[in-house]
């Protein structure tokens, strides 16, 4: 019934969306009103950038609100730096792209098999975003203005003469179109595979078709304009992991963002997706940072306040279930005796984001995690499945608890599952923990930081920092396991380390920009309304870090450290913004 209710909330709520949209009068930044007290500054300024450095804000779906009300806040922002902005979106080109998912917008899969977006999402994404760049007067680009007529058939005949077996590997001019058009389909239809799917191929050959336009359009651009950079959302999916691969080999600065955890903070990174980057930052970024007693203490509330999300825009259970005693009788677990957590990633999600390591996929992991516990009859393994399978605004369509229960129709007696929709508190529950294995999910930084020990199968952020039992190989990962239960937790130093990457990762990575505030619902945030000064240099430290870093290629690392350290101490602190 619980289903049934939340399907039906989805679809009412899709419906006004929808017909917002078409009236162009739901989320989008109403920057005439914004700049109208300034609106002679704003010419001149406009004038002045023509010629100046150039950047490409990609946005691409317009429809994607999240994604236009801080692009077009950057555009705003980049032109009063002296920048000449200029914005590419589609035009009713693309036959599928990251707007279209089963969960929201694509009811009918034969209906979308058919005609794709055109008769339910195109007519409400180009115009009003259109429209919405257009107030600010930035130079728009339209997909279509960018490609041939003859780029346009052979994407056609291409993607209906390809076996379905070689999209996946496919590549052209070293661009792995396949891939990107593969993890397409998976977000649309919030998988980890298309096995069972019967409109599977269909929809993997519409996106396809959409990569190669993509890159065609692209490059299309490219050829008629310089840019210093490109600056898009995601930085994977169709069209964004296309314009990514396009834009960095004709070498062209790409920066990608996301919303981070903190209410009201972004993650900028430069030249891919953070969810790769972050495994790539060197440690020196942040290893040498001035160390205080407020900054641990500081770090510390932040991390007890994820356990109820008070402070994040992004989180699952407002109430976690945190009393031991309940947990305990809820799970049927004993807690005297040892136990190993173990954390899932939403299914589809760890196919996109993380690379495998010692494991081929995340699923893989848990299973064969399971087959080794189940001969572990000492230990207790105790599984979370992410929340976000069911809370997220991508429902998976492929469940973890559903895939061991095929593969275990008789779960070991030592193997307990937490499933997404338990307002179990996963913090409270880790805690009791031995050790706790991961594969992909950022809660490794939060753990660590407790003194809690963590086993890194995938490609986790935590990994390579000093700091956790990183897995090479499947042969390292279960000698890891043999060695569980461990004798202690993790000493201080490597403690004090993680509380270090925690701050790093939470206060400086996550930069916060006040014009951009939350709000309930969708679109998860708004531009404030005040005037053309809130978006100037020196107005924002947040804006001036992120803009810097699009301009100059400086790191995107907000200096949170020196509000917390004297003076005298600042000047030690390791130098933030360093030019690339």
């Amino acid at each position: 019934m619980h289903s049934i209710t939340q399907r039906l909330k989805r679809e009412r709520l899709a419906k006004r969306i929808a017909r917002w949209y078409r009236a162009g009068t739901f989320g989008y930044p109403q920057w005439e009103k914004i700049l109208r007290a300034d609106q002679a500054k704003w010419d001149e300024v406009r004038r002045n950038s023509k010629g100046t450095r150039k950047v490409l804000i990609a946005t691409s779906v317009g429809a994607f609100l999240p994604g236009t009300m801080v692009e077009s806040t950057l555009s705003v922002a980049l032109t009063l730096r002296g920048a000449e902005v200029h914005v590419f979106l589609c035009d009713s080109v693309l036959p599928a792209c990251l707007e279209c998912d089963v969960n929201w917008w694509i009811r009918d899969q034969e209906r979308f098999v058919q005609h794709g977006p055109a008769k339910d999402l195109c007519g409400s994404c180009f115009s009003p975003a259109k429209k919405m760049y257009e107030s600010l007067g930035v130079v728009v680009h339209r997909y279509s203005e960018c490609l041939t007529a003859e780029e346009i058939q052979h994407a056609d005949s291409l993607s209906k003469s390809i076996s379905i077996g070689e999209i996946e590997d496919y590549t052209t001019d070293h661009i792995a179109v396949g891939e990107h058009a593969l993890a397409g389909a998976l977000r649309f239809f919030a998988r980890g595979t298309l096995d069972g799917e019967p409109f599977a191929e269909d929809v993997l050959r519409r996106y396809f078709k959409a990569s190669l336009l993509t890159m065609y359009a692209t490059q299309g651009l490219l050829r008629k304009h310089h840019f210093d950079s490109a600056v898009f959302h995601h930085g994977i999916y169709v069209p964004q992991g296309l314009i990514g691969e396009v834009c960095r080999r004709e070498e062209v600065r790409v920066i990608n963002w996301n919303p981070a955890y903190r209410s009201g903070c972004f993650i900028f990174s430069h030249g891919d997706t953070y969810h790769h980057t972050l495994m790539w930052e060197p440690v020196s970024t942040w290893e040498n940072m001035v160390w205080t007693q407020k900054m641990e203490s500081d770090v510390m509330e932040y991390l007890r306040s994820r356990w109820y999300g008070t402070r994040d825009w992004i989180f699952f259970h407002e109430n976690p279930e945190i009393d031991l005693g309940k947990i305990e009788r809820e799970l049927g677990i004993d807690f005297s005796k040892p136990c190993v957590g173990l954390l899932t990633n939403v299914f589809w999600d760890a196919q996109l984001h993380y690379p495998a390591n010692a494991f081929p996929s995340m699923m893989d992991w848990v299973l064969q995690t399971i087959g080794h516990f189940r001969k572990r009859q000492d230990l207790q393994l105790i599984i979370r499945i992410h929340p976000a399978e069911i809370k997220g605004f991508v429902k998976s369509r492929q469940l973890v608890a559903d895939e061991i229960r095929r593969a275990f129709p008789d779960l070991p007696q030592n193997v307990f599952l937490i499933p997404p929709e338990s307002p179990i508190g996963t913090y409270a529950v880790m805690e009791r923990c031995n050790a706790v294995l991961i594969f992909g999910t950022k809660t490794g930084v939060e753990l660590t930081s407790m003194g809690i020990p963590v086993i890194v199968a995938g490609e986790a952020w935590i990994r390579n920092k000093g700091i956790t039992m990183d897995a090479g190989s499947r042969d390292e990962y279960f000698r890891m396991l043999e060695a569980l239960p461990l004798k202690e937790r993790l000493p201080d130093d490597v403690v004090r380390r993680a509380r270090k990457y925690a701050y790093h990762f939470f206060f400086r990575r996550m930069i916060p920009l006040e014009m951009i505030e939350p709000r309930k619902g969708y679109p998860p945030y708004k531009v404030s309304p005040g005037g053309i000064e809130d978006f100037r240099l020196k107005r924002s430290l947040g804006l001036d870090v992120v803009c810097n870093g699009i301009l100059a290629g400086s790191d995107f690392v907000y200096p949170a450290e020196l509000e917390e350290v004297s003076h005298v101490e600042a000047q030690t602190a390791p130098e933030v913004g360093h030019t690339r």
